[in-house]
């Protein structure tokens, strides 16, 4: 993406026109259609003037209107770890491997809703102090492991 030009104009529609051209109906439906592709791979895919924020920020939007924002908080970790970790959890936590779990986890916290932000901080803390199997890589949102460390709670 070069210059200004993902901030320019009209940029929800922007958004809604590019999945509708990809035949969803919403961000969300494009983005689970991708599991655990990390949002800048997103973004790209929607053209070179779509940051990888916007597609956060309306995928937050829907999940409040949905009521399922505890899902949309395992996706966001989920393509954050993909990310950092693309061979998944390391089988030796060295310092360099640290920094890509601290960079994954931390990156979520920053970007959990504030409604999940300690329940994202204590998963982190429950993550480093109980480390999944070397290789754990969640799929999707739905994973087992993080289903159990943030279930969903939404009316």
């Amino acid at each position: 993406m070069s210059g200004g030009e993902a901030w320019r104009g009209d940029i929800k529609a922007r958004l809604y026109e590019r999945v509708r051209e990809r035949g969803f109906d919403s961000l969300t439906a494009f983005a689970d259609s991708r599991p655990a592709v990390p949002l800048h791979v997103l973004a790209d895919e929607l053209g070179h003037d779509v940051a990888a924020v916007q597609i956060l920020s309306g995928m937050l939007a829907e999940a409040e209107r949905t009521k399922k924002v505890t899902r949309f908080t395992r996706d966001v970790l989920v393509r954050l770890l993909s990310q950092s970790l693309p061979s998944g959890w390391p089988t030796v936590m060295d310092d360099a491997n640290r920094f890509k779990v601290a960079k994954a986890l931390g990156s979520w916290s920053a970007y959990s809703p504030e409604t999940h932000k300690e329940r994202a901080r204590r998963v982190g803390d429950a993550l480093l102090a109980n480390p999944p199997s070397a290789g754990w890589r969640p799929l999707g949102p739905d994973d087992e492991l993080l289903r159990t460390l943030l279930p969903d709670d939404e009316a």
